[in-house]
């Protein structure tokens, strides 16, 4: 079985081997699938992010056609407050409007991580509450100034500077890196790797 992680995010690569460590001879390929991530009106935050790692998942498995026994690998994170998804900031001031929402608040991390082969799909949901402290505009500025807060979902990263607020967590925290340890090890055992 060949196993493949469908995303660029050097975050997931790492987490992605941290959960092969009781299979030190399984090796893994990456492939970068291109997918529209517009949410769908009307859908819950849950079911994007489900839907976004499904497709990711299949997107990648599009891409392995020349393995036919390729297992696939797709995920999502987002952040969500009150309901609503905060992505990626555009630019500095959505990064700054987004920890200044977060401040002294908790919220969501919703990742989904699905894998995919010929023989069908399968996925699982992980839920964290987060919650952060209280921030200054001087703080936010300075972490913005550091650039992290620009390619990451909620404008902050957990395991990267942006660890500095955290008060509390309630859930996985491996999710909110960007992989679910324990759920992509349950997902791969189902599939006969040998975890």
């Amino acid at each position: 079985m060949t196993l493949v992680l469908a995303s660029s995010s050097p975050r997931r690569k790492e987490l992605l081997a941290q959960a092969l460590f009781a299979a030190p001879n399984t090796q893994f390929d990456i492939v970068v699938p291109d997918i529209d991530e517009t949410p769908q009106a009307g859908e819950l935050a849950a079911d994007y992010v489900v839907r976004l790692a499904i497709e990711k998942a299949k997107a990648g498995l599009a891409l392995c056609q020349s393995c036919a026994d390729a297992n696939v690998i797709g995920s999502d994170t987002i952040v969500v407050l009150d309901g609503h998804i905060l992505g990626k900031p555009r630019d500095r001031q959505e990064a700054q409007a987004t920890l200044q929402s977060l401040a002294g608040r908790r919220h969501q991390v919703m990742t989904a991580v699905a894998v995919i082969s010929a023989s069908g799909c399968d996925s699982r949901l992980v839920i964290t509450e987060v919650e952060f402290c209280h921030l200054s505009a001087q703080v936010i500025d300075a972490y913005i100034a550091t650039t992290e807060p620009m390619d990451k979902a909620g404008a902050y990263g957990i395991q990267g500077l942006g660890g500095n607020f955290v008060t509390a967590i309630d859930g996985s925290y491996s999710a909110v890196v960007g992989l679910p340890l324990v759920e992509t090890r349950e997902l791969l055992a189902q599939r006969g790797y040998a975890l």
